[in-house]
């Protein structure tokens, strides 16, 4: 495999695993905001509030996108062992 092509599928790698991972992450920080605010609001401190909204929010997320997610993995990975063989 040439160094251009490695250093572009290198590439698609990375920009892959940022697709992959920024709607979960953003779930979980559009969850834990909105816990936040009820907190404070009813002044409420209990560290371990925020974590099952999250928790079920992010599970909720991955078994919605996580179809989405498989698929495009597939291919990425399919495409990459067709160059490796060549």
């Amino acid at each position: 495999m040439p160094a251009t092509t490695l250093l572009l599928e290198a590439r698609e790698a990375l920009l892959m695993a940022l697709a992959l991972s920024v709607p979960v992450i953003l779930v979980a920080a559009l969850v834990g905001a909105v816990v936040a605010s009820f907190q404070a609001a009813t002044q409420i401190q209990d560290a371990t509030l925020g974590h099952l909204p999250r928790l079920l929010a992010v599970a909720g997320a991955l078994a919605l996108l996580g179809p989405w997610m498989a698929r495009e993995l597939g291919q990425f990975a399919e495409r990459v062992f067709s160059l490796a063989g060549r």
